[in-house]
């Protein structure tokens, strides 16, 4: 594990190592979305992962689809997001905020306002989503008219800025998982016939808008951005033209030099090999399924300079020094990944007890 072990840059940020935290839906946000005070403790508990990508957090209330997952968009929610930064920082750690719309991924009952959700088409993904009431199927959404969109890129923005001033190092912005980035990506969750749909141009422009609006309000140094090439999660099916779609996303995303690109890799390592090519800055790689050998293989490849864990960092605080001392890992338990309090979220054990 030697190169796991090697300093390497992101943006103005130093990391000590390779590894990195994925983002992680938790939902124990207070009900307005406001981190709740576990969340800065679960935080810097972890600090010693170096690059800590948040939990998806809407950057408005039609952003949101699941039950008290956070926001960025209100005072409160700022000052919440600032103790955790607060945290993260004195333990030694930096925090990037994911900005996730979820679009049509949603649920009148799971939001404050109850509206219906919002997607580039009036498609429903066909998939059930846990509410208050037991599991129900998502309705189906209503399009966003041009103007709307345009508002939408611009809450990105704002949210990013609101994210800055809680003290965040950066934003990453979730374009993967089927949420509404990929909404507009793929063929059949975006039907449109304006400059938003129809080509491929017209599916990656929402992307790309999103991705210049944060990098000029904030920086791309401090503006990351996430996709799953591939991925079918919440009903999303990019077709034959996956690799063309990407290929184009790429090349409009490569000239704003973003801190990162994180990829959600699946079973396409050509089209992972294209993308390290063309990108010039930081790759970040999470490949699910990954024993603790293999742990290594994409920065061994040189296909990532970063790889991120989800599941190893949730259950283990000090994952960091386990795999440095080469000791057991705490199994995560599924059945406190969402939602409770300190149980399977801060009460995990440390190595020694401490």
């Amino acid at each position: 594990m030697t190169t796991l072990w090697t300093q390497f840059k992101v943006g103005p940020i130093t990391l000590e190592h390779r590894l990195a935290m994925s983002p992680m839906t938790r939902s124990r946000a207070l009900p307005d979305g406001t981190p709740a005070p576990l969340a800065v403790e679960y935080y810097a508990q972890r600090a010693s992962l170096g690059l800590l990508i948040t939990e998806g957090t809407q950057p408005s209330a039609d952003g949101q689809g699941y039950l008290t997952t956070p926001g960025i968009h209100a005072d409160a929610h700022v000052e919440g997001w600032r103790a955790v930064t607060d945290a993260v920082r004195a333990a030694g750690g930096h925090l990037f905020i994911q900005l996730m719309h979820v679009g049509r991924i949603s649920h009148p009952d799971n939001t404050p306002h109850g509206r219906q959700p919002v997607a580039p088409s009036a498609i429903a993904p066909g998939v059930p989503m846990f509410t208050a009431s037991g599991m129900q199927d998502i309705p189906q959404p209503r399009a966003l008219t041009t103007e709307e969109i345009a508002s939408t890129v611009d809450d990105f923005r704002t949210a990013a800025a609101r994210a800055v001033e809680a003290g965040a190092s950066g934003v990453e912005i979730h374009g993967a998982n089927g949420y509404i980035i990929q909404q507009f990506l793929s063929p059949n969750a975006n039907r449109r016939t304006d400059a938003y749909g129809g080509s491929v141009a017209g599916r990656i422009r929402f992307a790309v808008e999103v991705a210049k609006a944060v990098a000029a309000e904030i920086g791309p140094e401090r503006t990351g951005f996430r996709i799953s090439p591939g991925g079918t999660i919440n009903g999303i099916d990019e077709g034959p033209h996956t690799a063309e779609t990407y290929r184009a996303l790429i090349t409009e995303l490569a000239p704003l030099e973003l801190a990162y690109l994180h990829v959600m890799q699946g079973q396409d390592d050509d089209l992972l090999r294209e993308i390290r090519d063309r990108w010039p800055t930081a790759l970040v790689v999470n490949r699910g399924g990954r024993t603790r050998q293999q742990l290594t293989s994409d920065l061994d490849s040189g296909l990532a300079d970063i790889i991120t864990v989800g599941q190893w960092a949730l259950a283990n605080p000090d994952l960091v020094e386990r795999l440095r001392r080469d000791a057991p890992l705490n199994e995560a338990d599924r059945a406190t990944f969402y939602g409770g309090g300190a149980e399977g979220y801060t009460d995990y054990p440390v190595l020694n007890g401490r």
